[in-house]
């Protein structure tokens, strides 16, 4: 392996215990949500290389289902190409209780900041402000999930004996959220709050905290839940080393540790 067995377990019980940003129906849209868990053990597929967030929560996504005795996976990430052009691809395509189900994957970060947009949905936006939850929610809506009635797709369904009417949509789409510090304690009226993971703050804010601890995950760590089997840095070292991501438009995600021991996830944001 690429990388260590136990990292990848750590980060799959971190994706694990992240929370389905919405339960149900999402009425804005009319997204259906796979809410299934069913396996809190272990990762068992076998992962050769390093692999980006995206495509690693994929592949956590497939060991769970596959460790439901409801679920059969028929077909992972179709590719569908037009005159060797890919148009797009969908994520899995399942049998669950005898019924195909053609699910989107999705595992995002997103900041509250109210003064983007004009709704609690607008408002929440990726730690770089390159993406937000609304663009996300509009691509599914508008061309992921529509892929499956694209002509080349029904082509490549007809190869696996299915027929795209008959397959229902559905949405695995986890997220952890992250309001101000200042409105760390507040309760959302259209996201599952469970999501929230963490708070933001700026730059300015960050000495309230210098009498704690922190410790700076890769990206592929940051699905993990903070634990202390880790080399912390002090105050001073921590500016040190976030000083360039700041200046070049990048918000680090922060494990801190306050004096009580507490455990906290935050990001710093340049913005």
């Amino acid at each position: 392996m690429h990388y260590k067995y136990k990292e990848i377990q750590l980060q799959y019980n971190g994706f694990l215990n992240t929370h389905f940003l919405w339960k149900g129906t999402f009425s804005l849209f009319n997204l259906k949500s796979l809410n299934t868990i069913f396996c809190k053990g272990l990762f068992q597929l076998k992962i050769e290389n390093k692999l980006r967030l995206g495509k690693l929560v994929e592949q956590f996504v497939f060991n769970e289902l596959s460790l439901d005795p409801t679920v059969q996976i028929i077909t992972k990430n179709l590719q569908i190409q037009d005159n060797k052009i890919t148009v797009g691809e969908l994520d899995c395509i399942i049998l669950k209780n005898n019924q195909p189900i053609h699910v989107e994957i999705i595992y995002k970060f997103y900041l509250y900041d109210a003064s983007v947009g004009n709704s609690e949905i607008e408002h929440w936006i990726g730690p770089n402000r390159k993406d937000s939850l609304i663009e996300k929610l509009n691509k599914l809506s508008q061309k992921q999930l529509p892929l499956l009635y694209h002509p080349k797709t029904i082509e490549k369904l007809s190869e696996l004996n299915l027929n795209s009417n008959d397959i229902k949509q559905q949405v695995y789409f986890k997220a952890q959220l992250f309001p101000h510090l200042n409105d760390y304690k507040k309760t959302f009226e259209v996201i599952n709050n469970d999501c929230i993971s963490g708070f933001y703050i700026y730059e300015n804010e960050l000495e309230q905290f210098e009498n704690c601890k922190f410790y700076i995950p890769t990206k592929l760590n940051w699905l993990m839940q903070p634990h202390t089997n880790i080399d912390w840095l002090t105050f001073e070292a921590f500016l040190l080393n976030i000083k360039k991501d700041l200046k070049n438009n990048y918000a680090p995600l922060i494990w801190l540790k306050k004096p009580t021991g507490e455990l906290f996830k935050f990001f710093v944001v340049w913005w």
